[in-house]
């Protein structure tokens, strides 16, 4: 990848070269180049090992994101000022609890999750994704992460309605729903099956999509999972804010739409958008139940009218 972007004598600095100096000699002879995409493309250079390089990176930003975006709710957690806007404010997590769901959802990523991270890069350049530079234009990624949103969470109702199937409940979803109230660090606190299961739709989608229009950045990707992850930990946070995205977006599915799913244990399976279990007619929470009454009241009355 790097000695396409580089017509210079990278190879020449030798094996104990530091990572700062291949990015000086890349920033000579590549002044079109933006600083991240330097950056980038030193990565690239100094690991000599493509695969290895994207693993590394891969695992140690989704580890970064997922436990960096789960502290500010571990902080508001333990401010009484925010238990106004927690959705079952009667059940806050205590530390006990959040330091060992951390623990498990660590030994999870390092067990179920890292193997597959391993894998992604030589599975998608196979298909046909790109992580040379420049990097694509914003609108590009933006218009293909939206389409990622909106695949996965498709993929994300039909699976997880299954998984409330009884015998698929007790022995893979179950596991999930132990935090009645959620919070953050509980988005991927799952069994290893779930995990992959539920997983497929975050990483299968990009790699269909770019099976099927051989277009995609690895940088893309990133973003999307960045996005999603923050979807998921926002989502099982318990907290739903007047600013919150639902309140600005109304098909937006939120903290609300999910906390509901671990309080009733059952509806409002979709992970980002409203609309699937609108439209199927599974949503939870008393409003739902109480249109669903009225509608088959209505219904029989209009038997009886016949």
């Amino acid at each position: 990848m790097a000695s396409a972007v580089l017509n210079s004598t990278i190879a020449d600095l030798g094996s104990t070269a530091t990572l700062t100096t291949v990015f000086e000699e890349v920033s000579k002879y590549n002044v079109h180049l933006n600083v991240f995409e330097r950056l980038w493309v030193s990565w690239y250079l100094w690991m000599q090992n493509d695969t290895i390089a994207t693993g590394i990176m891969s695992f140690v930003m989704h580890e970064i994101v997922y436990f960096g975006r789960c502290l500010p709710w571990m902080i508001i957690d333990a401010i009484p000022y925010f238990n106004k806007y927690k959705l079952q404010n009667t059940k806050v997590p205590t530390w006990k609890e959040q330091f060992e769901c951390a623990a498990l959802v660590l030994f999870s990523h390092c067990t179920v999750e890292l193997p597959q991270i391993w894998l992604f890069h030589p599975l998608a350049t196979y298909f046909g994704m790109e992580y040379g530079v420049p990097f694509p234009p914003a609108w590009k990624m933006a218009m293909q992460i939206t389409i990622f949103f909106v695949i996965e969470d498709a993929w994300h109702y039909w699976f997880h309605r299954a998984l409330h199937y009884g015998p698929l409940y007790k022995a893979i979803h179950k596991m999930h729903h132990t935090y009645s109230a959620p919070f953050g660090l509980a988005a991927e606190y799952a069994s290893p099956i779930e995990v992959m299961l539920l997983g497929f739709g975050i990483v299968g989608s990009p790699i269909v999509w770019v099976s099927l229009t051989g277009d995609m950045h690895l940088l893309t990707m990133y973003l999307w999972i960045i996005l999603r992850l923050f979807q998921a930990i926002d989502a099982h946070s318990g907290y739903d804010f007047p600013w919150s995205l639902r309140h600005i977006l109304p098909f937006w599915a939120g903290a609300d739409h999910h906390d509901l799913h671990h309080e009733r244990f059952i509806g409002n399976y979709a992970s980002s958008f409203r609309w699937w279990d609108y439209f199927l007619d599974t949503e939870a929470g008393e409003a739902a139940s109480k249109k669903r009454r009225e509608r088959k009241l209505a219904e029989i009355r209009a038997k009886k009218a016949q």
